[in-house]
This record gives structure tokens, C-alpha cells and sequence, in this order.
């Protein structure tokens, strides 16, 4: 597997994890727009592993729209993904004067299409989610000596 590749899928699976531990905190009200951050976030660099996979350049961008296009040219499977709602979590998001606090099903509903994204583009590249946490336990053990 491509050391690119790997990088992305890792940092994918740090936002990944960052989204399960919240979604999974009681008090998971305060936490909505972080949530649906991380979950752009992990979609975002999900089809960045994809087309760093299938060496496509790709420009820097946080427009899911853009990157699933590119993805599209390559395999026609992504026509059937809908996440066009999570681009507003991008960036919007971040700043004051554009705040709007997600409701709890807006939320969900970002956790679902991030896991759903998730499933898709392993299965595409044929990596497990253990695959995934090995390479981060070994840079970790890398960049710790």
C-alpha cells in the first residue's frame, strides 16, 4: 500500500475515532457541531485515500462535491453516495458568524453517512478498519523512537 495512501486513511481514522468517542460522551448535546465536523472531515479524507490510491490529483479543497466528481470519473459507484449535506461542516461551521448548532437528527445523520462513506471506500480499496489501526499503532511506535 502506497505510504500516501496509509497517511490519509490514518488521519481519516483519527477523526473517525475522535467521532465515535463524542457521539458515544452523554452529554453528546453540547458536542453536535464537532460531531458533524469530524464526520466532513472523515469523509473528506477518506476520497482523498481513494484518489491518492488511484494516483488522481486532486485539488486543495474542503468541497466534498469536488472530490466525489473525481471519484466519480474512476468508478461510477459514487453517484449512489449522498453527503452533499456534510460540506457545510467544512468550514461554516468554525466561524461565529456563520454558527448554527446542528439538531441531534442532523447529527445522526452526519454519523451515519460518515460510516456509511466509510464502509464504501474500504471495500473499494480493500482494506479492513484493523489494517487501518496496525499502520497508526506502527507510526506511533515510528515516531516515538
Amino acid at each position: 500500500m502506497n505510504h500516501k495512501v496509509k497517511l490519509w486513511l490514518i488521519k481519516a481514522f483519527e477523526d473517525y475515532m475522535g467521532l465515535k468517542f463524542l457521539s458515544e460522551v452523554e452529554n453528546i448535546y453540547y458536542l453536535r457541531s464537532i460531531i458533524c465536523f469530524h464526520a466532513q472531515q472523515m469523509v473528506e479524507k477518506l476520497l482523498k485515500a481513494f484518489l491518492t490510491f488511484h494516483n488522481i490529483p486532486f485539488p486543495r479543497t474542503h468541497i466534498l462535491e469536488i472530490l466525489k466528481q473525481k471519484c466519480i470519473e474512476l468508478d461510477e459507484d459514487f453517484q449512489n453516495l449522498d453527503f452533499k449535506k456534510l460540506s457545510k461542516y467544512a468550514v461554516e461551521i468554525r466561524y461565529p458568524e456563520e454558527f448554527k448548532i446542528p439538531s441531534i437528527e442532523e447529527t445522526k445523520e452526519c454519523i451515519r453517512i460518515a460510516l456509511q462513506v466509510k464502509d464504501f471506500v474500504l471495500d473499494k480499496l480493500k482494506i479492513t478498519e484493523d489494517e487501518i489501526l496496525s499502520w497508526m499503532k506502527e507510526l506511533k511506535e515510528e515516531q516515538s523512537k
